[in-house]
């Protein structure tokens, strides 16, 4: 999940089709699997600036599935990266033919606290323009300052992060 170039954008629309097509493909390739697939970042806020990257979120009954769902995903065109360090969300990369919206994919169990921060934090996002606009001209300051470094941007908006987390009680 390499970024190169960090390009925050206004809303756009389309994210909310690119995320509808890239559901349909991951509910082909592991039907029952999946319980739901969640859109989460800020390509799911209406409204809010983001890279133009969807986020999502597979959401799978139980970590034994996940041997099922790495196999189902390969057969799809998707190489299976780990945790990269966050515990209970497993990170996949595209690598297959056909032509898809630019993505991150992951998969959690249903009891997943990471998962419970990513919707959690996109609801708040939703309910609270506010706090929406704040977390856009973050973002948007934070790709300005550091448009080739993915790290010390991460870094730049986490506080605001954090304080959400905080308020929601999700630390």
């Amino acid at each position: 999940m390499e970024t190169k170039k960090i390009t925050v954008m206004p809303y756009d629309v389309k994210w909310e089709e690119d995320f509808k097509t890239l559901r349909e493909v991951i509910l082909r390739s592991l039907g029952n699997l999946a319980i739901r697939i969640e859109h989460i970042g800020s390509t799911s806020v209406r409204g809010m600036s983001a890279k133009p990257i969807i986020d999502m979120d597979v959401v799978i009954n139980d970590r034994k599935d996940l041997n099922d769902v790495v196999s189902s995903l390969a057969n799809a065109g998707y190489v299976y990266e780990g945790d990269l360090g966050i515990a209970d969300r497993e990170a996949f990369a595209y690598k297959g033919e056909a032509e898809l919206p630019e993505h991150h994919l992951y998969v959690c169990p249903e009891d997943s606290p990471e998962l419970r921060k990513h919707t959690a934090f996109r609801d708040y996002l939703r309910t609270h323009p506010d706090a929406a606009r704040e977390y856009s001209r973050i973002k948007e300051k934070g790709a300005d300052l550091y448009p080739d470094d993915i790290e010390k941007y991460i870094q730049y908006k986490s506080s605001y992060i954090q304080k959400v987390y905080a308020e929601l009680e999700l630390s």
